[in-house]
């Protein structure tokens, strides 16, 4: 029989996005559940949701109250945190490789390195030679991989998918979706993967 599947939808920029992007692997092989990772563009979301930037940036109170659930969280996990001095950071070129990588399966190792590098290094992640750093650190082709990742057919895909996830009635990031349940939040994520266990043929 096929494994169960989870679509895992998510952002470079989004910080919970990371917590789940961290954990997400593991968790699913003891589920037996194969994680199908989506990268969409939340910034298209949040401008349709009338928003010009993160909920966390234009409520400050959310915005503390975030950081601080993030330091604890990251605690809880055992995994590295650096507040972002620049939040959210633009991503539209790594989430244009994550197409390429999700197409040759190497798209956990890629966007688990990058996420990373946003959040445990604070570096800017939006260029040619961060994406570069990565894709070599992993022993890919990066200028073969940049190459399609700039085509216009890929761009095309990756809008593309952004407007599946506005379809599918998608608002944040990360979310998971299995058998038409929309699961949204890292809190989410062992009750989506449950679901998807048990969706199971």
């Amino acid at each position: 029989m096929p494994p169960a599947t989870l679509e895992f939808w998510f952002d470079f920029g989004s910080n919970y996005s990371y917590l789940s992007a961290m954990r997400i692997e593991e968790l699913a092989r003891e589920r037996e559940v194969k994680i199908l990772w989506k990268p969409f563009l939340l910034g298209v979301l949040f401008k349709e949701l009338g928003w010009e930037t993160s909920p966390f940036v234009l409520q400050q109170r959310k915005g503390d109250y975030t950081w601080r659930d993030m330091a604890r969280q990251c605690a809880k996990y055992g995994l590295p945190w650096r507040q972002p001095s620049s939040f959210p950071r633009t991503a539209l070129l790594p989430m244009r490789v994550a197409m390429i990588g999700a197409d040759q399966g190497w798209i956990a190792p890629f966007a688990q390195r990058m996420m990373t590098m946003n959040f445990a290094a604070d570096r800017d992640i939006d260029n040619v030679d961060a994406v570069s750093a990565v894709l070599i650190g992993l022993g890919l082709e990066a200028p073969a991989i940049l190459a399609l990742a700039l085509t216009q057919d890929n761009k095309l895909r990756l809008r593309r998918q952004t407007q599946q996830a506005q379809a599918q009635g998608l608002f944040g990031a990360p979310s998971f979706i299995c058998a038409g349940e929309l699961f949204w939040g890292n809190d989410r994520l062992d009750d989506a993967l449950l679901h998807a266990a048990n969706a199971s043929p």
